[in-house]
């Protein structure tokens, strides 16, 4: 996505929805936007197979934690 199209999209937006956008609150609201229309162009980019099925219950792991319960040791 390019920058006008998400300055656009954020703008009408925030309008739409009366959310007033602080011009202090902004860059970061944009940066922000733009980073998960990425991750949106990622994922709409796989292509899903007949036997893909969604997560029944999305948990992020916590700061230090991996995969399998584990915790990261701090040295």
């Amino acid at each position: 996505m390019d920058s006008e199209t998400a300055e656009a999209y954020v703008d009408a937006a925030a309008a739409a929805l009366e959310i007033p956008l602080l011009a202090e609150h902004r860059p970061g609201v944009l940066t922000y936007f733009r980073l998960a229309a990425a991750m949106a162009d990622l994922v709409s980019g796989l292509a899903l197979q007949l036997d893909d099925e969604p997560a029944a219950v999305f948990r992020p792991i916590e700061t230090g934690e991996v995969a399998g319960g584990e915790r990261k040791r701090n040295r």
